[in-house]
């Protein structure tokens, strides 16, 4: 899910771990541990676009990663603290201002490659107060002594960044866990890369909790409701996911589609409005369904051909292939108006559920033919103005599509 998420979660964990011991402290370094697998995303930096798109979600979002990373991690925390560096001031705002950097810089990553949005600056606003609560008077009173064993650390990491992978596999996206000797992507496919409805509820209770003392009874249920928060809302996406699943399949035999497979999400922000795409021989069928509709049908079911004929010939190109198997295979191509084989990750579906525009698609990239290859890059993409009206119209959608009253 989102980096604020994360950091909620691992920061969560750590307090569970370790909060009554080392209090703030906790919250920080499980924030710290939940924010490292994401940082695979610094791969953009080094490597070329798909490399990095492979990279994301795979080794450092592995159980085995989860098991063996912590051990180091645990082992270097507690070096730290036993050599009583963690005491000087220097350390004191070092540490401060490495732990702002680390957590946000997904979310500035994000925001750079994609552009400002409003989710990022709420994001870093919701960091900053986070921030501000686990590191009052920081710099300034003196620090008890740390007491924590190697096994506690680890154990502490180990949940922390555990439970990271695990949360994205409630996603569409796919995560890498059983990498190195998979590469499978598990997509559970029941909850948005990003949820306030999740992580607003986790996170304040969270923030309160900071501001009491470790050995506060108070802190620890603070804690606890904003992880039973969090955990009823999951399950809820679940039943919604079941729920779904079938109103999809429904709907399909309403309108006599013969499908190989199929796919449901639930659309960006929110766990009420679901996209779904179905495949056949030769197209995918797209809807749009919302828990507020009163009708439960996906409707409209729109006819996107595939297309693959497009890339005849290149199916064993690099680029293709990272593109086929990160798609798990749902994807339709067509020449855009530019010009350009345009390559569409039918799993994310469109903005409002109408595929009749090619600028509709929500996760696509551009495909150009360099020395008898295709390469793919989603550089020069003409992204639709996300202004007010969308927000709008995409609100009105989750709000339902009511049935039209009986004639007299």
């Amino acid at each position: 899910m989102d980096s604020l998420t994360q950091i909620v979660l691992g920061a969560a964990c750590g307090e569970v771990v370790a909060g009554k011991k080392i209090g703030n402290r906790a919250m920080i370094w499980g924030g710290i541990a939940g924010t490292i697998p994401d940082l695979d995303v610094l791969s953009e930096f080094v490597a070329d676009e798909m490399t990095a798109l492979a990279f994301h979600r795979g080794i450092s979002h592995s159980l085995l990663f989860a098991f063996v990373a912590p051990a180091l991690f645990g082992y270097l925390t507690k070096r730290l603290y036993d050599s009583g560096l963690y005491q000087q001031k220097g350390w004191r705002v070092g540490i401060t201002l490495f732990w702002i950097a680390l957590t946000a810089l997904p979310v500035i990553f994000s925001t750079s490659s994609n552009g400002v949005s409003g989710l990022s600056v709420v994001y870093l606003i919701a960091l900053g107060l986070i921030v501000f609560a686990l590191s009052r008077n920081y710099w300034k009173r003196d620090l008890k002594q740390v007491e924590m064993s190697w096994k506690q650390w680890y154990l502490l990491f180990f949940v922390a960044i555990i439970t990271h992978p695990l949360l994205d596999c409630c996603t569409s996206y796919g995560t890498q866990i059983f990498q190195p000797f998979s590469n499978a992507r598990v997509a559970w496919d029941n909850i948005a890369v990003a949820d306030p409805a999740y992580t607003v509820p986790f996170m304040i209770p969270l923030i309160v909790a900071a501001f009491f003392r470790n050995n506060i009874k108070v802190r620890s249920i603070l804690n606890w409701t904003g992880i039973g928060l969090s955990s009823l809302y999951m399950t809820w996406t679940i039943f919604n996911k079941l729920h779904v699943d079938k109103v999809f399949e429904a709907s399909l035999e309403k309108e006599n589609i013969e499908y190989l497979r199929y796919r449901v999400t639930p659309t960006i922000l929110n766990n009420f409005l679901w996209s779904g795409v179905a495949e056949t021989d030769s197209a995918y069928y797209l809807g749009q369904y919302s828990l507020n509709d009163d009708e439960e049908i996906f409707s409209p079911l729109s006819r996107v051909e595939k297309n693959h004929h497009l890339i005849a010939g290149h199916e064993n190109d690099p680029d293709i292939q990272t593109l086929t198997w990160f798609s798990d295979d749902y994807y339709a191509l067509f020449i855009n108006k530019k010009g350009i084989i345009q390559y569409n990750d039918m799993r994310y579906g469109t903005f409002d559920g109408d595929a009749s525009s090619e600028d509709k698609f929500i996760f696509y990239f551009y495909l150009r033919e360099e020395n008898g290859e295709l390469k793919a890059s989603q550089d020069e993409m003409e992204r639709p103005d996300i202004d007010g009206q969308m927000f709008i119209d995409f609100y009105e959608r989750i709000k339902g599509v009511k049935a039209p009253l009986p004639q007299d």
